[in-house]
């Protein structure tokens, strides 16, 4: 991709290779954003971390969804109306990430804390089960 100025843009363009379409980077004016998040796994359980500093516990809800969790909110904007901008790097508005979930895990035992803007959810795997079989 080139600017405006002509010259090649490698950043938007090594994302665009990663992310295929548009990043969130690249879409600074698009109404949906999506934040910095983490997946990793251990011997009992997946964890996903959100970075959404700023935003209040009643601002975001988080769901699952079979092997799919969703986290969705908004970040309110409580700068002053009129300003110029020297660097813009930080989101507002409505956000959005979605985790395909890599291994199946209970539902019922998910556990979720927002402290200092990390959103933390904790998705214990979902242990084998030993069928007994009758004669």
């Amino acid at each position: 991709r080139q600017t405006e100025s002509g010259f090649v843009d490698e950043v938007g363009l090594i994302e665009v290779l990663l992310y295929g379409a548009a990043s969130p980077r690249a879409r600074r004016g698009a109404t949906i954003w999506v934040p910095p998040t983490d997946v990793y796994e251990t011997d009992d359980q997946l964890v996903v971390q959100v970075e959404i500093a700023g935003v209040q516990q009643s601002d975001f809800a988080v769901s699952l969804h079979e092997r799919r969790l969703t986290i969705s909110g908004t970040r309110q904007d409580r700068g002053p109306a009129r300003r110029a901008y020297h660097q813009l790097e930080v989101h507002f508005g409505e956000f959005r990430t979605e985790v395909d979930l890599p291994v199946l895990v209970d539902a019922a035992l998910v556990d979720a804390k927002y402290s200092e803007g990390l959103l933390r959810v904790v998705l214990p795997k979902l242990k084998p089960r030993l069928i007994d079989v009758n004669e």
